[in-house]
């Protein structure tokens, strides 16, 4: 059918109305009426008939979520083991909505498995032209690995799509049955609006290019970092190996000299020492407000005690209540973060502290998540990831992608807090992730089974078949280099962690890099085949700012 066509009236389906998010209020949600599309001609104007009612203008301001129901006779417990009919797809006819800017599909068990393909297309809010289909992927376990007093739902991995005022999904048969297709209980899309930048933080360098915001992407990338057309010099050879049997140094072929765009001027540094052999892991907890330092201890049986303080971490409340971190010196950082690792007489590896731009840079409304912070012993390896979004974005959007993941991990999959402890755009710009300090070792939920004692840091893109740029592959290096060093580990050496399940039975001690993808911790493809082939180079240039 052509973009042309599906201009004409939408139809209307009673059964996918939009459906209030649990923790809403009431009424459901959407964006302000001043932001949304008129609904197409013949289509409904009432909330009964199909179309979602304004969210209250204090909500409105800090973002909302649509909630679009697939129809009950494909969902529900007496259809949960199947019943839509052997073969047949199941629908969300294209229809007018609020505005919006990334998707994603939840369903209420966790443990309940999407047996078909979920493909969704967007309609741009200013060109109205629709988008091609496009594909969702299930989290599987992933799903449910944020420590959450509620029920674990099961999840999509969402996909940004700009401003949108249109959407069409279905559900087709994935071909590895006959039996008929079935929906989760409550499966349903989740249209996600990001709400409004915060206010701009004064330019300087390395500063990002701006805020983020939801206005329609315009299909050019930035110049720092065109996904896929990097340049980027002394790349590695992928690294194809798993974590298990592995022995030796890993490979790398050198730092990368170029200076980026999008990041400050100074490297960032760690003290590092070799393997660590296995180990029991510590965890605590502890409340606070976003960006503050607060400490949390807790025990646990046959564990040693976590503290939320860790070791050389720096000063209480770090970040609370400024938008950017600016980048220190070697001999700023080297006294903020003293390593508790490095013996007397002898100098740290540690180097500079790369900029980082707050939650409160990026415009996060602390009223979403749990005050609730949760921390481990200390960060012994980092899992580096990709969100599988697009590459096509401006970096000035990025702090709107985060707030619009942040509510989707908070308030449609129902965790704590945004998954990753740090975030990176292609202009090479560092922006904080999971509350609770931004040099403590907080404990997210980004790689399954190991989350303890880790850290996961996301690049804004996809990289399967992209290059990633020369800024994201060094803010990354920088970024692992100080934050590893915090806790007196080196980024060019491997260390053990214990899983928690997923991959690896629970309780099996496995060997990583201490720079690693999260394919190597769990079954993905993330965080792409060509983002994979930079961590030799990103192993070795950290360890090179780090002094070694």
């Amino acid at each position: 059918m052509s973009a042309a066509a599906l201009l004409l009236p939408l139809a209307p389906l009673a059964s996918a109305a939009p459906s209030v998010e649990p923790a809403a209020a009431p009424a459901p949600t959407g964006s302000s009426p001043s932001s949304a599309s008129p609904p197409a001609p013949g289509s409904p104007s009432s909330p009964g008939a199909g179309a979602a009612r304004p969210a209250p203008r204090a909500e409105r301001a800090a973002g909302s979520t649509q909630s679009l129901a697939f129809p009950k006779a494909a969902s529900g417990a007496a259809t949960r083991h199947g019943s839509a009919g052997a073969g047949s797809a199941v629908r969300i006819p294209a229809r007018t909505v609020h505005r919006y800017a990334l998707l994603g599909a939840v369903w209420e068990h966790a443990d309940e498995t999407l047996r078909g393909r979920l493909q969704v297309r967007t309609r741009d809010a200013e060109t109205k032209r629709w988008s091609d289909w496009r594909e969702l992927t299930a989290h599987g376990d992933e799903s449910r690995q944020d420590d959450t007093d509620g029920p674990e739902r099961g999840a999509t991995a969402p996909l940004w799509v700009g401003l949108a005022d249109g959407v069409e999904a279905r559900v087709l048969p994935d071909g590895t049955t006959t039996a008929r297709l079935g929906l989760p209980d409550g499966f349903r899309l989740e249209l996600v609006d990001p709400g409004p930048d915060p206010a701009r933080p004064a330019p300087g360098r390395g500063a990002p290019a701006g805020p983020g915001s939801t206005r329609p992407e315009s299909g050019k990338p930035g110049k720092a970092g065109n996904a896929g057309n990097s340049g980027s010099t002394g790349e590695s050879a992928p690294d194809s190996t798993g974590p298990r049997d592995e022995n030796g140094s890993p490979d790398g072929t050198g730092p990368q000299n170029a200076e980026p765009g999008g990041t400050g001027s100074d490297g960032t540094g760690a003290e590092g020492s070799g393997a660590q052999g296995p180990g029991s892991d510590g965890t605590g907890t502890g409340s606070g407000d976003a960006g503050s330092e607060a400490a949390g201890t807790g025990d646990g049986a046959g564990q040693e005690a976590g503290t939320g303080a860790g070791k050389g971490a720096g000063t209480a409340a770090e970040g609370a209540g400024v938008s950017v971190l600016p980048a220190l010196s070697r001999e700023a950082t080297e006294a903020a973060y003293p390593v508790a690792s490095a013996r007397p007489g002898t100098k740290p590896h540690i180097g500079p502290r790369p900029r980082i731009v707050t939650r409160k840079g990026w415009g996060a409304n602390e009223k979403l998540r749990e005050s609730r912070l949760a921390y481990t012993k200390k960060v012994k390896a980092v899992f580096v990831h990709h969100t599988a979004m697009t590459n096509r974005y401006s970096c000035k959007r990025a702090p709107a992608m985060i707030r619009a993941m942040y509510r989707y991990h908070v308030k449609s999959m129902k965790w704590r807090d945004i998954g990753y402890n740090f975030l990176v755009d292609k202009c090479g710009t560092v922006y904080e992730g999971r509350a609770g300090g931004v040099a403590k070792p907080v404990m997210g939920a980004h790689t399954y089974g190991f989350n303890t004692n880790t850290m996961g840091v996301a690049v804004l893109g996809s990289y399967d078949r992209s290059r990633p740029s020369k800024a994201a592959v060094t803010a990354l290096s920088r970024l692992a280099a100080w934050k590893l060093g915090i806790s007196g580990v080196n980024p060019a050496a491997r260390t053990w962690l214990k899983s928690g399940g997923g991959k690896y039975k629970k309780g099996r001690k496995i060997r990583f890099h201490t720079v690693s993808g999260h394919k190597d911790g769990y079954v993905t493809e993330c965080p792409g085949a060509r983002l994979y082939g930079k961590l030799g180079t990103i192993r070795s240039t950290a360890a090179r700012l780090q002094g070694r």
